[in-house]
């Protein structure tokens, strides 16, 4: 009788590519049917290791089944498309995989390949069939994906082949111009709503601000007119008070220098001071103070002071006081 195989050492030799050991071992144990700890074949790992040689073998000697799912429901040709592994990606096509098939949470190869800047892969599997208006079970389809990524030249495929994929919307309400400043970079149709609102109420330039992308700012204040100090819904809040709350100075800066007001405040009379102290943003203090922006109570008569925690936060107001003493002492 045949000694069973030892999945892990198994999974070790398609990892490294050890073509040849692998088969000597799998020839002794006698089947190739053996599931890792998260139900993946090996034929799951030769695909997430970009290992085409032997997925082949596995395929073609071993006859496994390319439509084999693991816990999750992934299939080898996520893991090749989510990898960027096009060679696997091709022959899984090649030997008929299905393209569109989903994994836990609805998401399909495809969505996968858009989580990278590898354009090639996502044109086998359109090209192979796949649908780019899929959504999986946020509301998401490829397109909001590769929007978060904000990869110009797939942005631009995607819309070329799917040219109404721009339109849809999330389970909250976003649009892929919502999560990320993309109209500039990837020729988004001038039909595009840049006011839009998600369910929490916001715009394409809260979420640039909320991740930092400065030259989206830029375009969707100086190009498209959109109001530098629009208001998120009932919150009232900025895309300085957003900027500010991630600790993003470059972003501060650019918005200032578009003229958002400075003292802008949200609903609860927070200023992007508040904000700043609250994620404890040293770099961020230091500079809103230095702009002038002076600490002022909320509605509850907090000051934004009263939110640090961090000793080098604590030493930009120790800075800034002393700095207005010497300024009044001079005068």
């Amino acid at each position: 009788m045949a000694a069973p195989a030892d999945p892990r050492r198994l999974c070790r030799l398609v990892q490294d590519g050890r073509l040849c050991t692998l088969r000597e071992e799998l020839q002794a144990a006698g089947h190739a049917g053996c599931a890792g700890p998260a139900g993946d074949t090996l034929l799951h790992c030769a695909a997430r290791h970009g290992r085409r040689d032997v997925l082949a073998y596995l395929v073609e000697a071993w006859d496994l089944d390319i439509e084999a799912a693991n816990r999750d429901y992934k299939r080898p040709l996520h893991e090749a498309a989510s990898m960027g592994h096009r060679n696997c990606v091709r022959y899984l096509l090649g030997r008929g995989a299905a393209v569109d098939c989903l994994k836990k949470a609805d998401w399909t190869p495809l969505m996968m390949a858009c989580t990278r800047r590898n354009l090639e892969v996502i044109r086998d599997l359109v090209e192979h069939g796949a649908n780019p208006l899929l959504k999986n079970k946020d509301g998401w389809n490829s397109f909001h994906i590769a929007s978060r990524e904000g990869d110009p030249l797939i942005l631009q495929y995607l819309l070329a082949v799917c040219p109404s994929a721009w339109r849809t919307e999330s389970k909250i309400g976003r649009t892929p111009l919502h999560t990320a400043g993309v109209v500039q970079t990837c020729g988004m149709p001038p039909t595009a709503c840049v006011s839009a609102e998600d369910s929490l109420g916001a715009q394409a330039i809260h979420r640039a601000a909320v991740t930092g992308q400065d030259e989206a700012i830029r375009f969707l204040v100086s190009e498209l007119g959109v109001d530098v100090d629009a208001r998120a819904g009932s919150t009232h809040l900025t895309a300085l008070h957003f900027a500010a709350k991630e600790g993003h100075v470059s972003t501060v800066q650019t918005l200032l220098s578009l003229g958002a007001d400075i003292n802008s405040k949200d609903e609860r009379n927070r200023s992007a001071l508040h904000l700043a102290c609250a994620g404890q943003h040293a770099a961020c203090v230091q500079f809103l103070l230095s702009s002038g922006l002076q600490d002022s109570p909320d509605v509850t008569g907090i000051l934004a002071q009263h939110l640090t925690r961090s000793p080098n936060v604590l030493q930009c107001f120790n800075h800034s006081t002393m700095a207005e003493g010497i300024s009044r002492d001079s005068q």
